[in-house]
């Protein structure tokens, strides 16, 4: 992926809607692969204030910069957790952008895996929701 040119190319296709995990992202157009969908953005935290404030928000982008994307601006902070993704995360220079793994049709929910670290926190000890884990 080449380092896309505006803050976020596709937000125009993709709308929060209720989704089996509570709200999620899901598309509302034709998204090609390897597309960048859209930035997950906030206030940047030190580690100390990091470890302070806690939460399902935040996304480490370096052993020292964290990012705060609680604020309800960040539309990426609706983009659900999958065990299959379609989507996969890209830092560049401490950004954290969303982009297609492959072809997304309309209608579909944009996920991507949140690693093994917030899984086993956040996600194991109530069940994965997400759509491949509810089909076993």
């Amino acid at each position: 992926m080449q380092k896309p040119n505006s803050k976020e190319k596709f937000r125009d296709s993709v709308k929060v809607k209720k989704s089996k995990a509570g709200l999620g992202l899901f598309a509302t157009k034709k998204i090609p692969k390897n597309s960048f969908i859209i930035e997950y953005f906030g206030q940047i935290l030190s580690n100390k204030e990091r470890d302070e404030k806690g939460g399902r928000y935040l996304f480490e982008t370096s052993a020292n910069r964290t990012i705060d994307g609680s604020c309800r601006e960040n539309t990426a902070r609706y983009v659900n957790h999958s065990c299959k993704p379609n989507c996969e995360i890209e830092i560049i220079r401490g950004r954290v952008y969303i982009v297609s793994k492959r072809t997304i049709l309309p209608g579909e929910e944009i996920t991507y895996d949140y690693g093994e670290e917030y899984f086993d926190e956040f996600i194991k000890p109530n069940g994965c929701k997400c759509e491949s884990c509810l089909k076993d």
